[in-house]
């Protein structure tokens, strides 16, 4: 066998080093960019993980419960968003029965937690008692007592010794039967002498006068 010269064993020991060299830097090369993407790879997660958690936050929505009884379809306590209006309590009790009286009714309302919503049915008043209880129980009581009352006062007063059936009945907590018995004592009695002479008028309370004495007079 031809033996190899000294020129060739360098170039032999040159490519093996070479060799060595090119794996070498491979290895390293191949190591750092597993590590590289690991890292990547962690911070994608991680990101994915504080998307996660804030997204879970985003979707924890208060919610208050109230109860809605009276002219609606399904009496109940029903639960809603803490932002809900009382349009949204009606349509979860199934929206208002053929009978409701909702003249009256401000659907815009905002819903407080606890809050009982009470829709009257037509030609039904409010008695005192009902209004006293109410109060004490945080009752809203649609279309009967109303609400707004500082867009109430400053309406024209009602004159009770002139005013019509019609003109009564916008008065809040007055229905039809009530505006008729007022017309009804000013025609046995004759006109109004005061203003808390209504209080003679059967239905009519210390609660319900005091909700309706600013908004008439006698003159």
């Amino acid at each position: 066998m031809k033996q190899i010269s000294k020129k060739q064993k360098i170039i032999l020991i040159f490519l093996g080093i070479v060799a060595v060299i090119g794996i070498t830097y491979y290895s390293y090369t191949n190591e750092k960019n597993m590590e590289i993407s690991q890292e990547n790879e962690l911070e994608v997660e991680n990101e994915t993980n504080e998307t996660n958690v804030d997204e879970a936050n985003s979707e924890k929505i208060v919610t208050i419960k109230v109860h809605v009884s009276g002219a609606v379809k399904n009496e109940g306590v029903y639960e809603l968003e803490e932002d809900a209006r009382i349009a949204d309590a009606i349509e979860k009790a199934g929206g208002v029965s053929d009978i409701a009286n909702m003249k009256n009714v401000n659907l815009a309302s905002k819903l407080e937690d606890g809050m009982k919503i009470y829709i009257p049915k037509q030609g039904e008043d409010v008695l005192e008692n009902d209004l006293e209880e109410n109060i004490n129980n945080k009752e809203t009581t649609l279309g009967g007592s109303g609400t707004n009352s500082n867009v109430e006062n400053e309406k024209e007063k009602i004159n009770i010794n002139k005013a019509t059936k019609e003109e009564l009945d916008t008065l809040p907590g007055i229905g039809e039967s009530t505006a008729q018995k007022i017309i009804q004592y000013r025609e046995e009695h004759g006109s109004f002498k005061n203003i808390e002479e209504l209080k003679e008028v059967k239905g009519i309370g210390d609660a319900k006068y005091e909700e309706i004495k600013d908004l008439v007079d006698i003159k």
